[in-house]
């Protein structure tokens, strides 16, 4: 499903940007079908018989690399944004860039110690790839990716020092600001006629001060302001 919504407008960009997208998550079911191998071998789907398992643990760390685009398997977000803008709301809000932290909230706790160094690791540098990239893009789409792979990092980040339920609450908040997000950035996109270049945005303020608003505080609460929820 996320290929047919990622190659929606049919350009050879699009068609690129779905065959990376889908060729990379597919290692992330793999790496989900592997696991479910591995309990049907040894006869128990209880996840308590497995916290030393070191293929299980490696399989599922692919899992949840693959599925929430960390190093090295972040390229995938950003071409993802040939899809249309309600379609990126939707995949970054709340199902496809989610579904790793998710899954890594339920086998957290099978991990040992070095592999949740492992994981400090890798969501550390995707948080400051992602951050050192997005001040040099200019395609205001992008931008807005390349915020949510650093809120994954982030999310990752806290996991690995045993923050679960703040994890959880944060993927909520997330979701409802990062969708609010789009749909601003998707209005502006329209009366740009397309135009993604974030150089031309000027004086939107006064074109859609509302909506400039509702965007300003989006940013705001994702982005930690005191007395907000990010």
């Amino acid at each position: 499903i996320s290929y047919c919504l990622v190659i929606y407008y049919m350009k050879m960009k699009s068609f690129t940007s779905g065959m990376v997208t889908i060729l990379l998550n597919r290692l992330g079911d793999i790496g989900l079908l592997l696991i479910m191998g591995l309990m049907t071998y040894y006869g128990s789907w209880n996840l308590s018989f497995y916290k030393m398992n070191e293929f299980m643990m490696i399989y599922i760390l692919l899992m949840a690399f693959t599925k929430s685009a960390q190093i090295p398997f972040s390229t995938w977000l950003p071409m993802a944004m040939m899809a249309p803008t309600p379609v990126s709301s939707l995949v970054h809000s709340s199902t496809l860039v989610t579904a790793g932290i998710y899954l890594l909230i339920r086998y957290v706790n099978l991990l040992d110690f070095n592999y949740k160094n492992y994981i400090m690791l890798i969501s550390s540098l995707t948080m400051l790839f992602a951050g050192l990239v997005a001040n040099f893009e200019l395609d205001l789409k992008k931008v807005v990716a390349y915020s949510t792979l650093s809120q994954l990092g982030f999310m990752m980040s806290m996991l690995s020092i045993g923050s679960t339920e703040l994890v959880f609450l944060h993927l909520f908040i997330h979701a409802m600001f990062k969708s609010l997000m789009f749909m601003c950035v998707g209005s502006y996109i329209h009366y740009m006629y397309s135009n993604q270049d974030i150089r031309m945005y000027y004086g939107m303020y006064y074109i859609y001060p509302m909506k400039s608003m509702i965007l300003i505080f989006s940013i705001l609460s994702l982005g930690g302001f005191p007395l907000m929820n990010g």
